[in-house]
């Protein structure tokens, strides 16, 4: 099972001010599991680049971005805001 560290948050729900990283580099753990090197490689690139590069901070309320802008649907597939 890949699920990121730190709880649910509740205090937080409907806020959109939760920072999402920690979900989305489960998802790059679990890539790495199936073998999708290349994808987990894309995934750790892209988180690497918009911690140094775009959030203000890491914790939740002070990222400069919401939650759905850090990671919003789209166009029938998932794609990180932020990494355009």
């Amino acid at each position: 099972m890949f699920e990121p560290i730190g709880g649910s948050a509740p205090k937080y729900t409907g806020q959109g001010v939760i920072n999402p990283l920690a979900a989305i580099c489960a998802m790059q753990m679990m890539l790495i599991t199936l073998g999708e090197d290349k994808a987990a490689a894309a995934v750790e690139d892209s988180v690497m680049f918009v911690t140094a590069n775009k959030l203000k901070s890491l914790a939740a309320g002070r990222m400069g971005y919401s939650t759905s802008e850090v990671w919003r649907p789209g166009g029938g597939r998932n794609r990180v805001t932020l990494w355009e």
